[in-house]
């Protein structure tokens, strides 16, 4: 069993096997932690999608829409948010740039991995106390539908911070020894109190404050591998708390404000499905379909990948999930036929860049929640670009495969394509139910994935008869990590806007 089978808590003791008894302590209480907080997660996300999918039957096929199930979805999603960014946390999945870190030596990764966590300690005691304020001024706020306090979904800020905060410092206990952590700290320390000593300097300078923290000091902490979410945080705190005398609390309820909008409930909705269609088969069917109509043409399983890609993209909405789907289906037979490892992959990452466009996406949905611009028109607007990049990607790989060679490839009969295509019927079908939902009005582009995930639950159950269990649970606590990590940036970057 792995140490990842084994679970948070098995996982960080077999991590620490022989260690001191200090860490071997850390180790539990890191691992304990993470285990309440992935049940959490793993709760609110199953409610989420039970919510809004009673929402939507409720509505339009009994014609009796439950009116607080949008109140109650958006108090929860805060919660998710915050909560899935004290997962990815603890697992080191928050985005960061590692390019630079990478090529330094084992002394000086150390210490920047260590820098890295003081960072995040630095911004979540600097935001704790306006976060904390926030919540109470929300108390006085009665939500209009289920008339209780704005402080329940206030309140995730201040529990998320405090989490993280927990986190951070068993991550930089449990990671680096004594001098190397105590020095991370005091070289964060040193720089936070630096720029407070400065702040009379800095408030005569004007706009050119902008430059300095939105440029220079974000990409100096992007490119030293802090992660990105904490980057933007400490900056936009740094400008507030030196140059302005705007409330500080102004940050933490444009943080609440960017993670908070109901529309990007569809980035965790989203990523779960794509992992279910991936566990029930339905990605295996599609692409084995698409495999009988051209595996035996040169080039022939390279169309496949780029088709395959765009289909599986109008279901999931993830590019992590599309490659989880498609990768390991085709790569095998790809390999087989002479194809470098390398060559796929970057084939592979060409069309997830391609498919970016392809609705539902979560970078549309994103785009429209940030600007205001209609999400129904971006998703029509999106389908036009990522055809001609697929065609364009279907040229290169015909100019590449022209001399491969087929001698030893099966060209499978009539009858066994016609099998192959009955059978990836109902998966061919997802994208388009998903994208009848939204054009017909039976559910927004927030409620539309619950359609597609009972939808997906229903074929594996009864078509495929491919629905392990036990992989539901870290399938719901890896959506909750994902979509935290990419909400807390989302956040920050609307404060820092």
């Amino acid at each position: 069993m792995s140490p990842r089978s084994a679970g948070p808590a098995g996982a960080a003791a077999a991590a620490l096997a022989g260690k001191p008894p200090f860490l071997r302590g850390v180790a539990r209480i890191d691992g304990w932690f993470a285990a309440v907080i992935e049940a959490i997660v793993a709760l609110l996300v199953a409610v989420e999608i039970v919510v809004l999918f009673v929402g939507v039957v409720a509505r339009y096929l009994f014609q009796a829409p439950i009116v607080w199930t949008d109140e109650f979805a958006a108090i929860a999603f805060i919660w998710l948010a915050m909560l899935g960014a004290v997962v990815a946390l603890q697992r080191g999945e928050h985005m960061r740039m590692t390019a630079l870190v990478a090529k330094a030596g084992p002394r000086t990764a150390a210490f920047v991995e260590a820098l890295t966590a003081a960072a995040a300690i630095a911004f979540l005691v600097l935001v704790l106390q306006p976060a904390i304020e926030f919540t109470l001024d929300q108390m006085v706020v009665v939500t209009p539908a289920l008339e209780i306090s704005d402080a329940w979904r206030a309140a995730a800020v201040s529990v998320g911070v405090v989490a993280m905060l927990i986190v951070s410092l068993l991550r930089l206990a449990r990671a680096a020894d004594l001098r190397t952590a105590f020095f991370a700290i005091f070289v964060v320390a040193a720089i936070c109190i630096a720029f407070w000593l400065a702040s009379p300097l800095l408030s005569g300078l004007g706009k050119a404050n902008l430059l300095i923290f939105f440029v220079v000091i974000v990409m100096a902490q992007v490119f030293a591998g802090i992660p990105i979410a904490f980057s933007f945080g400490l900056a936009a705190f740094g400008y507030l708390a030196t140059t302005t005398r705007v409330p500080l609390t102004v940050l933490v309820g444009r943080m609440d404000e960017g993670m908070g909008h109901l529309i990007l409930l569809a980035v965790p909705l989203f990523v779960f499905l794509g992992l279910l269609i991936e566990m029930t088969g339905m990605a295996r069917a599609m692409v084995g379909c698409l495999a009988n109509l051209l595996g035996h043409v040169r080039g022939g399983l390279q169309y496949v990948l780029v088709a395959a890609m765009y289909l599986v993209s109008g279901i999931s909405g993830s590019k992590a999930a599309d490659m989880a789907a498609v990768a390991p289906v085709l790569f095998p037979e790809l390999q087989a036929r002479g194809r470098s490892r390398g060559e796929l992959v970057a084939l592979l990452a060409a069309t997830g860049a391609q498919t970016e466009t392809i609705p539902p996406s979560i970078v549309l949905i994103t785009v429209g929640s940030v600007t205001g611009v209609s999400i129904a028109a971006l998703f029509t607007g999106g389908l036009l670009p990522g055809l001609v990049l697929a065609a364009t990607l279907c040229a290169v790989v015909w100019h590449g495969a022209r001399r491969e060679d087929l001698s030893g490839v099966r060209r499978p009969p009539w009858g066994e394509v016609g099998r192959g295509f009955v059978v990836a019927i109902p998966a061919i079908a997802l994208p388009f139910v998903i994208r009848w939902a939204v054009v017909g009005g039976v559910a927004t582009a927030t409620e539309v994935s619950t359609i597609g995930i009972a939808y997906a639950t229903l074929a594996g159950l009864f078509v495929y008869r491919q629905f392990p269990w036990r992989r539901l649970g870290p399938m719901l606590v890896e959506t909750a990590a994902l979509s935290g990590a990419i909400l807390l940036i989302i956040g920050t970057a609307t404060a820092m806007a």
